[in-house]
């Protein structure tokens, strides 16, 4: 490019110009002068005009640096061509025109075109810096400049944006001008000075006061305002900065301009300022063509826009006029231009063009020599098999082995004799609690001495985990991993794009062939371009000579054309002859650097099918190299690398092959190093489990008061049994004097609630005075007492405050046998009562999903089901009879009451206590109720709240996560940012910050700041500019959170991985949250990844916050209300609730299925009314000394019987 424009301008002699000496200093007398000294003097005033140049407008930049200024386009290309006789087709007959070229002169051509577009490129970036973005290039000495104050353009927050916009322009473009004239424009106009004034310091801040001073005011008066600066004299370029659509007809002032521009030479500046009105950015162009000026468009929001801009136009227009020509050279290159046949002269040898491209490569010492074979005697197992046969668990070192003898689940289980469900208690010095890997607790013996042993154990095997990690990161390992099957295909990408690499990758495959491929039976090679090249047929013995052959044929091959990888797969996979021998392809190995020719669905869908049935897998190796410019163009195979990794993870995951992706640096993602890291994962967290145990031992035995919970291995010599100590179980804890009475009281109360109103006797049993109050109070123990005491009432009795029934004895007339009869029950109390008053109130609440739980759950409405229907219990099985005991210790035959509806509740046959009426009222309220919940839920899941939930502190940091796997996702994140700026901290007055983090940290603002209406504009502005890149430095965004002095919360927003390990980021945590307690709320925003979202979990929870984490997108949880409403909850499996992740939305989403339950146990109740009604006008009785006109009685109303009948002496 330089040598391009040294030539033309050594074309023009340039006149004698006399070298400005003023103001220069004196030379010493020691000085020479030299002969370059006229040149140096010059220096300044070139740089001076080149600066001059640059801040033109781009259509005069363009005269002279654009293609035709340099002599480059196709009519400049076609003339370095010579035309040759005319040859004529022997199939057409038809004469086709011959050019020539030489090559050196189309190198050159094509080297010139290409400086031209950098030239071109390095322009539009610098008039898309500073204010050059929001108002372009402000050309002219005298400027006025016309600000829209409209209340539609200055409204919303946009004013302190354009306030800003406006003191930068001055101080980057207008301070540079000789004059300036400042008018504002809205309803009326707002002029800052009469008329033009000279540019100075003073000046420039009477602008900028007058600037930040603006206020709104009504309309958008555009023709006022161009009528007013038009009679300002001296302006030579006007700036109108319009951001609403005017007042007056589009159609009027596009006409009235035109005959205010007729006989003047004002230049129309115009600015489209965040205008989404098409016609209105229309009505600016015009304004500007007219005048001869520039237009500029300018949109926070959507970037594109401002390639409307004439000067960004001009440019990419010609940029595309240069790809043209390019295009043309490609085709001369290819022997062809147009219809006529090209001749490239070209200069090199044949020799060196015939060579492949590794030749002119450098190549690495020894690389053409043979192959050094090595005979491996390990066994070649991916990460996966080798954890399987050598992990934590195959050597028996998971936790929760080592803990299983001597731990001991807690027991839950109803006592009939106390009526309630009682859970089994441990002695504090007797076990520890423990939380088991399903989630329960477990009542644990530490012994010390296993533990210590078992710390040594798990240090060791963490080594030996190390070791294998070191070995996969060296020699041929590091590129393919580990070779596991015996048939294999080795399929390389020989595309054009790896034609600098094809040493990197001939250097691989010697190393794989020297060192694993021994260990297989069979292999092949594939090199897929454009053409798909294989080095045999079928696939052949993995021997020395075979490798030493596929080594030579590797040494030839060359790179050219695409990534046809759909046809190598079917090369090595379709092949007839492997068939026919039943010799099949177990697995392929794919060395690739971009995204394959063939649309991933198609690839995918291919290998699926190819694999089903057959056991094939296909591991996937990327390789890239970092050899861009950052600040330049970023070439096409490197557009987007986390997109590319995306789809050839999903090709080698779709048949179940490992995917490894490395770089010159080394390896970046590994699924054998990412297994193997689990695994030390959890050892580490088997670790600090047991120091727990151990500490909280030490605290229970006094031996260290002040011990802390410690993060890493514990010394084996810190603590040591006595020698000659065994460990010994304790026995159970003795039954005291006061679980003794509370078994008295519960077995009388049993008794006392038991007693049926009906008459009984016992045969053959003679009446105890102990069962009698009556005879207690008469002092006498034999039944032989006076008709007038034996039938007298005995009277009432309370038993702690609880009023008894009323009863009297009598003898029967058979010898000495006594009977009783209680002549009075007391009323049973109602068991539900309807509430026709309104339960949850229908206004949302900004709390948590627990919180609110506390209020209207199920149980605070008092619509538990089983609390309500369980009666009492009945030990009746069919129709056989059992011995039960009886008030005065001896035992009688019962048999089962049949008019009673018997339900089972836990395990445990009870009496139903409620009515069918009642039924029906409790599934009016349980369903009015879960209306309600679903309403909550719709609720939760609109807005903001579907990703952050509830924000219910008032002091808040928000941490986002900007890496470079957020890319696709980030428009959904922005559009969610905003929402919840507006929708909660806006509306609540929950102050707030912001930060984003990727491969660095960043805040919004230096602290937290009021929800006020500029500041919530300014971070949506600042939301809208985030971009995804980089890596994923959590534990640096959440140390930068803590910096802030007064904080309640912290919500963490990330899809995926920290680049730090996790129990790193859990224990800087811990020590960070020590004192502050500050709440941390995680936020899983679209990951997959269960060890992710795992962490997250164990981060939330551990500092007393919650976890969130999106839906599936094809939930529509309005459809799942309609349903479940229109249904009126018939079926309680139907519609199908998802699983929901965050803690909210599943704490929600429980109590609904409860409820749900309940409604379905309700019906069936119901049906039993109906069938029991029906078996009731059938049964007789089967008590003995029950009348026929008593059940008669007692079974016409069966909600009215609410205790069994049973034999009582």
């Amino acid at each position: 490019m330089s040598n391009a424009i040294g030539s033309k301008m050594g074309t023009q002699r340039l006149r004698w110009k006399m070298p400005q000496t003023k103001g220069a200093l004196m030379p010493s007398d020691m000085t020479v002068t030299h002969v370059n000294q006229t040149a140096e003097l010059f220096l300044p005033e070139a740089s001076t005009v080149a600066v001059a140049q640059y801040q033109q407008q781009s259509s005069d930049w363009l005269k002279t640096h654009s293609i035709e200024f340099f002599n480059l386009t196709l009519k400049d290309l076609i003339s370095k061509g010579a035309v040759l006789r005319p040859e004529v087709d022997r199939e057409t007959g038809k004469i086709k025109q011959r050019m020539e070229f030489d090559l050196k002169d189309l190198n050159e051509f094509e080297y010139k075109v290409n400086g031209i577009i950098d030239v071109c490129t390095s322009r539009i970036k610098y008039c898309m810096q500073g204010s050059k973005k929001t108002f372009g290039l402000v050309n002219g000495e005298n400027v006025g400049i016309l600000v829209d104050v409209s209340e539609a353009n200055f409204g919303f927050g946009r004013r302190l944006a354009l306030q800003n916009a406006l003191m930068h322009v001055i101080d980057e473009q207008l301070a540079n001008k000789t004059g300036l004239y400042f008018a504002g424009f809205g309803s009326d106009i707002q002029p800052l000075w009469p008329g033009l004034r000279l540019v100075n310091k003073s000046l420039l801040e009477e602008a900028k006061n007058w600037v930040m001073n603006l206020s709104s005011q009504g309309g958008t008066n555009l023709i006022g305002a161009l009528k007013h600066i038009y009679k300002c004299e001296g302006v030579q370029t006007i700036l109108v900065i319009l951001g609403s659509v005017p007042d007056q007809n589009l159609k009027l002032i596009d006409e009235y301009f035109e005959q205010l521009c007729i006989g003047r030479e004002i230049q129309i500046h115009s600015v489209s300022y965040d205008c989404s009105d098409h016609q209105t950015n229309v009505l600016l162009m015009k304004m500007s063509n007219m005048s001869k000026g520039n237009y500029h468009c300018s949109n926070s929001t959507i970037e594109e826009a401002i390639y409307a801009s004439f000067d960004v136009r001009k440019l990419l227009e010609e940029i595309r006029q240069c790809q043209g020509v390019l295009n043309r050279i490609s085709e001369i290159k290819q022997g062809k231009f147009g219809t006529a046949l090209v001749t490239v002269i070209d200069q090199l040898s044949n020799k060196i063009v015939s060579a492949p491209e590794n030749n002119l490569l450098k190549n690495p010492p020894g690389h053409h020599l043979p192959l050094r074979i090595e005979a491996t005697s390990c066994e070649s197992l991916s990460s996966a098999s080798w954890i399987a046969k050598n992990g934590l668990k195959a050597r028996g070192l998971d936790l929760y082995q080592v803990l299983a003898p001597n731990a001991f689940s807690f027991r839950e289980e109803f006592i009939p004799i106390i009526r309630k469900t009682v859970q089994s208690q441990v002695h504090s010095r007797a076990m520890t609690q423990f939380q088991w890997h399903d989630g329960t607790l477990k009542n644990v013996h530490v012994d010390m001495t296993t533990l210590f042993e078992y710390q040594k154990q798990l240090g060791a095997m963490v080594k030996l985990l190390e070791n294998r990690i070191d070995w996969l990161s060296a020699s041929s390992q590091s590129i393919f991993g580990t070779i596991i099957e015996k048939k294999i295909v080795l399929l390389l990408d020989l595309s054009l794009q790896n034609t600098k690499f094809l040493v990197t990758i001939q250097n691989s495959l010697r190393l794989l062939f020297e060192q694993q491929l021994l260990n297989t039976e069979y292999f092949n090679v594939i090199g897929c371009g454009s053409e798909v090249k294989m080095w045999m047929p079928t696939l052949v013995r993995s021997t020395g000579d075979h490798l030493q052959q596929a080594w030579r044929w590797v040494l030839n091959f060359g790179c050219g054309g695409s990534r046809n990888i759909l046809e190598g797969l079917r090369r090595a996979l379709e092949n007839d002859d492997q068939i026919q021998h039943n010799i099949e392809v177990e697995g392929i190995y794919l060395f690739i650097s971009g995204v394959p020719d063939q649309s991933p669905d198609l690839l995918y869908s291919y290998l699926e099918e190819i694999a089903a049935g057959r056991g094939l897998r296909l591991h996937v190796v990327l390789f890239n190299v970092d050899d861009y410019d950052a600040n330049g163009a970023i070439p096409s195979k490197y557009a987007n690398i986390t997109k590319t990794a995306e789809i050839l993870r999903n090709m080698a995951h779709c048949t179940g092959g490992r995917f490894q992706w490395l770089q010159e640096t080394g390896i970046i993602e590994s699924d054998d190093v990412s297994a193997l890291s689990r695994e030390i994962e959890k050892a580490l967290n088997f670790s600090r489990k047991c120091a727990l145990l151990v500490d909280s031992v030490k605290k229970r035995q006094g031996l260290n008061e002040n011990c802390k919970e410690s993060d890493v291995l514990i010394e084996t010599s810190t603590l040591s049994l006595p020698p000659g100590t065994t460990v010994r179980s304790l026995p159970p804890p003795k039954e005291t004097a006061l679980s003794q009475a509370r078994r008295a009281f519960a077995s009388e109360k049993e008794r006392d609630n038991s007693i049926p109103k009906a008459l009984a006797y016992d045969h053959g049993q003679t009446y105890q005075p102990s069962a009698s109050p009556s005879a207690k109070q008469n002092g006498g123990d034999h039944p032989g007492k006076s008709s007038r005491e034996s039938s007298s009432k005995g009277k009432t009795q309370k038993i702690r405050g609880r009023r008894c029934v009323d009863h009297a004895f009598f003898y029967t007339g058979n010898k000495n046998d006594v009977g009783s009869v209680f002549t009075k029950y007391p009323a049973v109390e109602q068991k539900f009562r309807s509430d026709k008053r309104l339960r949850v109130l229908d206004k949302e609440e900004q709390i948590t999903t627990k919180d609110w739980m506390k209020m209207y759950s199920l149980s605070k409405l008092k619509l538990n089901l089983e609390k309500l229907a369980a009666g009492s219990e009945c030990h009746h099985i069919g129709h056989v009879t059992e011995r039960v005991q009886i008030l005065g210790g001896k035992t009688v035959d019962a048999k089962l009451c049949k008019i009673f509806p018997t339900i089972n509740v836990s395990g445990t046959l009870r009496h139903l206590l409620l009515t069918a009426t009642d039924l029906v009222e409790f599934e009016d309220q349980a369903e009015s109720v879960l209306t309600r919940y679903l309403k909550r839920l719709q609720w939760l899941l609109s807005g903001s709240r579907e990703i952050f939930g509830t924000i219910v502190d008032k002091k808040c940091v928000f941490l986002i996560d900007i890496s470079g796997s957020m890319e696709d996702r980030m428009e959904d994140l922005r559009k969610k940012l905003i929402l919840l700026i507006w929708e909660q901290l806006h509306k609540y007055k929950i102050r707030f910050n912001l930060i984003k983090f990727s491969k660095t940290c960043e805040r919004w603002r230096p602290s937290i700041v009021e929800p006020s209406d500029e500041n919530c504009q300014e971070a949506v502005h600042w939301v809208t500019q985030l971009q995804a890149s980089g890596n994923t430095c959590t534990l640096e965004a959440l140390q930068m959170a803590f910096q802030e002095t007064d904080l309640d919360a912290i919500y963490l927003l990330t899809d995926g991985k920290p680049d730090s390990s996790f129990s790193l980021v859990l224990q800087e945590l811990k020590s960070l949250n020590l004192e502050s307690r500050v709440t941390i709320n995680t936020i899983s925003f679209n990951c997959a990844d269960s060890t992710a979202n795992e962490f997250l979990q164990t981060m939330a929870h551990e500092n007393r916050g919650r976890y969130h984490s999106t839906i599936e997108k094809s939930f529509d949880v309005h459809l799942f209300a309609h349903q479940l409403i229109e249904g009126r909850f018939e079926d309680p499996q139907l519609p199908i609730m998802p699983e929901f992740g965050g803690d909210d939305l599943k704490r929600l989403a429980k109590e609904i299925a409860k409820g749900r339950k309940y409604i379905a146990q309700s019906r069936t109740y119901r049906r039993m009314f109906e069938e029991l009604k029906k078996v009731n006008e059938e049964v007789v009785p089967s008590h003995d000394c029950m009348s026929s006109s008593d059940f008669k009685s007692d079974s016409a109303n069966v909600s009215k019987a609410k205790r069994p009948i049973s034999a009582k002496p």
